[in-house]
């Protein structure tokens, strides 16, 4: 950007040619969200006012956020805020980033307990809290416990369940299931499931971002699933449900981990992308 008057719409324009250089799959939403963001405007005036100059102190504030993300980091943690499911989230690099896949775990998840009233959920390795509280601010009359063994995303969880005012969520540490008490009609969990392989082949935004904790799954990203496949049927209630988000690749591996250890009516459930996301399956008898 040079001296000359800067309109929002030559800011737009500029800023998304400038994240289409850098590799941007969503070159236009990321300019739309940090400069909506810098300027304190929603995304619907950056259009209806596009002949607005800005100032010079408007134009540094815009820059300083173009410049983040032109070095690899995500607009999430640049702006400190994400949307999920139908609420909206505080994030940052304590956290993973939610995913738009992730709400197929959600949304599969609440149909298991349609017709169940006062249903139990258990979120394990909750992260942000995306999952336990869209389900919780989905089903009020849900009793949630969200557990993670990092310290750091328990506090970013607990911050997100009192900004949103959701009292039915409980926010727990716990290794996997090693502190947890009692039992559940429906488990949830997206665990880290990235193998050491794929781990460096990660974008640099997500691997020079993102908590590691969150992603490594271990030697060939099942360890987890190993461990829950075990684990959980101590704490699911006759007859619950345990599902899991899954990388795009472990649909047959994870189903048969499950159907080893007894669990019945195992199903694959597919993102809008037609790759296995969701994995279901019920508490053994």
């Amino acid at each position: 950007m040079n001296n000359d008057v800067w309109t929002l719409g030559r800011v737009m324009k500029w800023t998304t040619g400038f994240f289409e250089r850098k590799g941007s799959a969503s070159a236009r939403l990321d300019a739309e969200l940090l400069i909506a963001h810098a300027l304190n405007m929603s995304r619907m005036q950056l259009y209806t006012e596009h002949h607005k100059p800005l100032s010079g102190d408007e134009l540094s504030a815009t820059r300083a956020l173009v410049a983040r993300r032109g070095d690899g980091e995500p607009v999430a943690y640049i702006i400190g805020r994400k949307a999920f499911w139908t609420i909206e989230l505080t994030v940052d690099k304590r956290v993973l980033i939610p995913r738009p896949e992730t709400e197929h775990l959600v949304e599969h998840g609440l149909e298991r307990m349609r017709g169940l009233a006062n249903p139990k959920v258990l979120d394990l390795c909750c992260g942000s809290g995306c999952i336990a509280l869209a389900v919780a601010a989905t089903r009020r009359d849900a009793q949630v416990l969200a557990t993670d063994l990092s310290d750091d995303a328990l506090a970013l969880a607990q911050t997100n369940r009192d900004e949103l005012g959701l009292n039915n969520v409980t926010i727990q540490k716990s290794d996997a299931f090693t502190a947890i008490d009692g039992t559940f009609d429906v488990i949830l969990s997206n665990p880290p499931y990235i193998s050491h392989p794929q781990l460096e082949t990660l974008m640099p935004s997500v691997k020079h971002y993102e908590p590691m904790m969150a992603l490594d799954g271990g030697t060939d990203g099942l360890t987890f699933y190993r461990l829950i496949s075990t684990k959980a049927r101590q704490n699911l209630n006759e007859g619950g449900m345990i599902l899991v988000e899954i990388g795009f690749d472990q649909g047959h591996s994870v189903s048969e981990l499950f159907k080893a250890e007894g669990y019945r009516d195992i199903r694959i459930y597919k993102d809008y992308a037609g790759h296995d996301r969701v994995i279901e399956a019920k508490c053994p008898q």
